[in-house]
C-alpha cells in the first residue's frame, strides 16, 4: 500500500515550469478519477486499483 504525505510541498506546483523535461511529472487526482472513487491502472501486465476513501486519501492496491 502506498500513502501519500498530504503535508508534503510538491516539487513542482501546478503552473509552475518544470525543472527538467526528463523528471517526473504531476497529475492532479481529479484528472485521473474524472469523479469515480476508484480506478483501474494497467502497468505492465498488472492491474492496480487506485481508490479514494471516504476521508479524501489514495489507496493502491495490487
Amino acid at each position: 500500500m502506498c500513502q501519500i504525505d498530504e503535508n508534503r510541498e510538491p516539487k513542482n506546483p501546478a503552473g509552475s515550469p518544470a525543472e527538467s523535461p526528463t523528471g517526473p511529472r504531476m497529475i492532479d487526482s481529479v484528472s485521473l478519477l474524472q469523479g469515480a472513487r476508484e480506478i483501474y491502472i494497467r502497468h505492465r501486465g498488472e492491474v492496480y486499483r487506485l481508490m479514494e476513501t471516504r476521508n479524501g486519501k489514495l489507496i493502491l492496491q495490487k
